[in-house]
């Protein structure tokens, strides 16, 4: 699903300079200019003191970041001090020209310039610095080809983010390694810490997660990393960020693939990820798809096998005692009725249907055009988890003997769940997950995951990702159902801003032994606001028939993916105001994470003099509305206390 990339340069040298080569340009005496964004709003200065090297980033001449440090550390190589600059590259334009089946909006222009830095510290190692400065933010990374350094063991990357006084931060804490249910996390499921003074100590020595969000000044910025291809550790921000200046942190020891590496290593080059700082009104940040604007390209996939869609899923509601043959077929006859895509067969599957009777399910499913995806552990030793299928795609010849038998079953996808962590083994068993899934032709969702970090992109048959404190917790806990509607309201702003999300929304009815805070207007919202290759619908065939006609036909025409989105309005954690295009229709979807009434004034001028429809919550918590609705230029919109909307135009 992606064209190919196109990339202009305006020299020879600058386009060496993208590889890591040493250049012959800019004197290394002379002070390098600033480089801007294309619309010039945008500006890093960076610069060399007392042999470190380091940057800053201003935005109408307003500070976003203040001095902070570059550099590297490998064994037997220190590449952050005693720093000499050899030349600097000529900067040069980057365009890059793709499409995305997942995501804000399906065609896609990135635009950027670019400068390298090359240095070399006193044993004449070197190391290259990438900048590229976009309209939407700033994104770096580090080669190092050096063949004086036959082997590159990192030992610690000094790259920092130094935010101004005053800056406020909503961050994710990162969870200790091992020490959720049966020895899982990390899995990126905690709750937010929302509006705390940038510089504030994460609660533990785990760190804070990508994508990081702060305000300064007029400026929103969204911190996080893309172009994950196996060779390097997934990273976040440390512990320790005294004076608001963060630092890059490392997983923890016991987050790897057995006996496999925590950090990167390599015998030829090395080259980090693109480090990623978004940055602007909260519009633009909101808006800017430089997650995967700096992920790898697509590898080669059947286009036609590339099906976003929608999904029924018993375990939800129903949990373990629904995976059982007569409920299954029962949610594929629901997912037909709803017109939706896929039904997903949760854990323990092939103990409590069976190989030969779930191939019977994939035949029923096929004739009513719905497609089966099927749970699985990925799990080794690094927990004590014991849902099956386990231990079954732990190697290459496993998983293509396992993905093999599923294709001729006529499976369109996998969810695979319970990973250990982000170490360099770690994200590599993901990514050669996603290449033998792909060879197979299979859909993919990663489930008790990491961050995706942009492989939506690279990897079509992804379709999305957990990492999210999701709806199955609101099932467990009532603490964690009362706190949903501020979650819900800050996750377009971070965990969704970038990649897809498996939050598996909407529920209309009962959650057994919960008091529901969310309205019926809030759940169909999240329909559109959240975004998943496959979204899975967590509500049941019971609490659908419960809804107006009118509900049930939108959640039947829901559209699969997106021609464009755009930010109307919201505030992370308090509200969120997004409209998605689908051809030539309009869908806003508004929700609202406070406990009062909030009224707003919605600027759809962009829409043009569209007519449509607004749903939204009516007398009672689990009642709807709806009524007619022009666009406008303006629209005055009441969401009720932990209620929300949507609009059709």
């Amino acid at each position: 699903m992606v064209k190919t990339t196109v990339v202009t340069a305006l020299t020879c040298a600058a386009s060496l300079a993208a590889i890591g080569t040493p250049l012959a340009a800019q004197s290394a005496a002379q002070p390098p200019a600033a480089l801007s964004s294309p619309d010039n709003h945008i500006a890093v200065t960076v610069s060399q003191t007392d042999g470190r090297l380091t940057y800053a980033i201003a935005r109408d001449g307003k500070p976003v970041l203040l001095k902070s440090e570059l550099g590297l550390q490998l064994a037997g190589a220190d590449l952050t001090d005693d720093l000499t600059l050899l030349a600097t590259s000529t900067p040069h334009a980057v365009e890059d020209h793709y499409q995305m089946a997942v995501g804000k909006r399906k065609d896609i222009t990135y635009r950027a310039n670019e400068q390298t830095w090359s240095l070399q510290n006193k044993k004449q190692q070197k190391i290259d610095i990438v900048f590229r400065v976009s309209n939407d933010g700033v994104a770096f990374r580090y080669i190092v080809a050096d063949t004086s350094l036959p082997l590159k063991k990192l030992v610690q990357e000094h790259t920092t983010f130094a935010l101004p006084g005053g800056a406020k931060a909503w961050l994710q804490p990162m969870a200790v390694a091992q020490t959720g249910w049966s020895n899982t996390n990390p899995s990126y499921e905690e709750h937010y810490q929302m509006e705390i003074a940038a510089g504030t100590k994460a609660p533990t020595e785990a760190g804070w997660v990508f994508p990081a969000l702060f305000k300064t000044g007029a400026n929103w910025v969204a911190i996080s990393e893309a172009n994950m291809d196996g060779s390097w550790q997934a990273s976040r921000l440390a512990q320790d960020s005294t004076g608001g200046i963060y630092s890059i942190g490392n997983p923890m020891a016991a987050e790897v693939y057995t006996n496999g590496g925590l950090m990167a290593e390599t015998e030829g080059t090395l080259t980090s990820p693109w480090r990623i700082i978004a940055l602007g009104p909260l519009a633009t940040v909101t808006n800017s798809t430089l997650g995967t604007d700096l992920a790898a390209p697509a590898v080669p996939f059947d286009a036609a096998r590339v099906k976003p869609g929608h999904a029924s899923w018993s375990w939800g509601i129903l949990k373990d005692d629904a995976t059982v043959y007569d409920v299954q077929k029962k949610f594929i006859d629901y997912a037909a009725d709803m017109k939706w895509d896929y039904t997903l067969i949760d854990a323990d599957w092939d103990r409590k249907i069976g190989y030969d009777k779930v191939k019977q399910l994939a035949d029923y499913a096929a004739t009513k055009n719905i497609g089966l995806l099927l749970w699985y552990n990925s799990s080794g030793d690094w927990n004590k988890t014991e849902y099956t299928p386990k231990s079954q795609l732990l190697t290459h010849a496993q998983r293509v003997k396992e993905f093999k038998r599923l294709s001729e079953m006529g499976v369109k996808g996998v969810k695979i769940d319970f990973f250990g962590g982000d170490g360099q083994s770690m994200i590599a068993y993901y990514i050669d997950i996603l290449r033998d899934a792909a060879d197979a032709g299979l859909l993919v969702n990663f489930h008790g995951a990491t961050l995706p970090r942009g492989w939506n992109r690279t990897w079509p048959n992804l379709m999305t990702m957990e990492a999210v404190r999701g709806f199955e917790f609101t099932s467990f806990e009532q603490a964690d159902e009362d706190k949903m509607p501020s979650h819900a309201a800050m996750l377009p702003f971070a965990r969704n801003l970038f990649d897809p999300m498996d939050f598996t929304p909407v529920v209309f009815g009962d959650i057994p032994k919960i008091k529901r805070a969310s309205s019926n207007g809030f759940e169909l919202a999240t329909s559109v606001l959240y975004l998943s290759g496959i979204q899975h619908f967590v509500e049941i065939p019971e609490g659908m028939a419960t809804v107006p006609d009118y509900v049930k036909t939108f959640m039947q025409n829901l559209p699969r993916s997106w021609d464009d989105s755009r930010l109307v309005d919201g505030y992370p954690g308090k509200y969120a105001v997004i409209a998605r295009r689908a051809g030539d229709t309009w869908y806003i979807a508004g929700i609202n994470g406070d406990a009062t009434d909030k009224t707003l004034t919605l600027d759809l001028s962009f829409i043009g003099n569209k007519q449509g429809v607004i749903i939204t919550d009516g007398d009672g918590t689990r009642s709807f509305s709806q009524r007619s609705i022009a666009a406008g230029k303006k629209v005055a919109v009441t969401i009720k206390p932990h209620g929300g909307f949507v609009i059709q135009l």
